[in-house]
């Protein structure tokens, strides 16, 4: 569900009005607006909120799933899976007969390899079949502009190739998920793009390429008042200042990547492959 789904159904289910929950908090047609998924609101906007409704932040997933089927308990097993970061419990998932059977469309069909690609890009052994899903992912889209998907696909297709050292096939998938994706609207997942890019860049050792992405896409969550991927991109630049050898930098990196993580439960990776 989208974060405005998830605030109406527990308003709703505790019996409150729009009213009644935004008072002192902000406007009644901001929070219908943000019930609508036509505002997204800041952090401190959204803490208020999961406060006055009594939600836990570990509940809020700001990123919106990919529908893999019609079947809305299947699509939601899959999203928790991806929530707790349990790849290979998605993968075995995901490689039962039933789960594919139930994949219909052409959009679900690129959903599935590209969930398929993400959960074997983390088990490291099997680079080469995570890199034959994402490609079939990548293929599927139709159209001049690429899709948010088709996006995520391609960078997360680009930090396989760096990982095999093929750097300038890296760099071009690179380029064609970012290409012009400030003129697209705005979803969360964009903020893993970003990510995705100078990941790509930190395994093909361009420390100061990776910086600048990771800054670029520090900038552009931001701006569109999120805070999706925050603690993670900040996580990633004290990697890269550590490697570097600049304490102050790496130390100050990490400070805000804990104070993110603390305040949004974000994961964020222990260590890069």
């Amino acid at each position: 569900m989208s974060l405005g789904t998830t605030l109406k159904q527990v308003r709703q289910q505790q019996g409150r009005s729009q009213k009644d929950v935004a008072v002192g908090i902000c406007a009644q047609s901001m929070l219908s607006a943000i019930e609508n998924d036509h505002y997204t609101p800041n952090a401190k906007l959204l803490l208020a909120l999961c406060r006055r409704l009594a939600i836990s932040l570990d509940e809020i997933s700001l990123a919106n799933d990919f529908a893999i089927s019609g079947d809305d308990t299947l699509n939601a097993h899959m999203q928790r899976l991806c929530n707790q970061h349990r790849y290979q419990a998605l993968n075995d998932f995901l490689l039962l007969p039933s789960t594919l059977a139930a994949v219909i469309t052409d959009q679900q069909t690129q959903a599935y390899y590209y969930y398929l690609g993400v959960s074997q890009l983390h088990l490291t052994a099997q680079l080469d079949e995570a890199e034959q899903n994402l490609r079939f992912a990548t293929t599927m889209s139709t159209g001049k502009t690429p899709t948010t998907l088709t996006r995520l696909a391609l960078a997360s297709l680009a930090t396989v190739k760096a990982q095999q050292h093929h750097n300038h096939v890296a760099s071009q998938l690179v380029d064609q998920a970012l290409a012009d994706i400030d003129q697209v609207v705005y979803e969360e997942n964009c903020n893993i793009i970003f990510y995705l890019a100078a990941l790509t860049a930190h395994f093909l050792h361009d420390s100061q390429l990776a910086t600048q992405r990771l800054l670029t896409g520090i900038a552009y969550i931001t701006d569109h008042d999120s805070h999706y991927m925050l603690a993670n991109s900040y996580r990633l630049l004290a990697e890269i200042a550590d490697q570097a050898g600049r304490r102050n930098d790496a130390q100050a990196a990490r400070q805000k990547q804990q104070f993110l993580s603390s305040l949004f439960h974000e994961k964020v990776p222990e260590r890069f492959n």
